[in-house]
């Protein structure tokens, strides 16, 4: 059954970047600019990966809350293979979802690019799930699954522009690292 979470539009101390560059850079952008950058990106996957889609069985008609909790928004993520979708909302207005999976952008996206194992992340408290559990572990495995990097084929979305999005995202990752 499909829930409503309340998510904290303040920071939790476990949170330590939450107020850092990403969230004050990003928190006045309107969404209605956001979501181009999301829908190209989830339209590339669905091209060049469609596998990814495919092997989530019934789980693919699943809700999945992305909460990058140093970011001023969450994402839904919806896998259905006929038509994925990837939606950013703001933290005060949380869609109903099955599943929830938190942490900061640079944990979430180095588990999805498994440079991060998510069962280390979820023991040790960086990545927190709630909800259908069946769903994300299905999720994971569909991930784990994947030959090559899903990152790889999301910055290649971005067409001329997808060096400066890989160093983008690889200054983020450094950044993290100093954390």
């Amino acid at each position: 059954m499909p829930t409503e979470a309340k998510i904290s539009a303040n920071p939790s101390p476990r949170q330590p970047g939450a107020r850092g560059l990403p969230h004050f850079l990003l928190r006045p952008v309107p969404l209605a600019l956001v979501q181009p950058i999301l829908d190209r990106i989830v339209a590339h996957v669905a091209e060049h990966r469609a596998e990814l889609f495919s092997r989530l069985g019934a789980q693919a008609h699943r809700r999945f809350l992305i909460d990058p909790e140093d970011l001023p928004f969450v994402l839904l993520l919806e896998p259905d293979p006929a038509h994925p979708a990837l939606r950013a909302h703001r933290r005060y207005d949380v869609p109903r979802h099955d599943a929830c999976i938190a942490g900061t952008f640079p944990t979430l996206l180095n588990m999805i690019d498994g440079s991060l194992d998510g069962d280390a992340l979820f023991f040790s408290r960086d990545l927190r799930i709630s909800g259908d559990t069946e769903a994300v572990v299905t999720l994971r495995n569909a991930l784990d699954d994947l030959d090559g990097s899903v990152v790889d084929t999301m910055l290649r979305s971005f067409g001329p522009l997808s060096g400066i999005a890989a160093l983008a995202l690889g200054a983020i990752r450094e950044r993290s690292k100093r954390r």
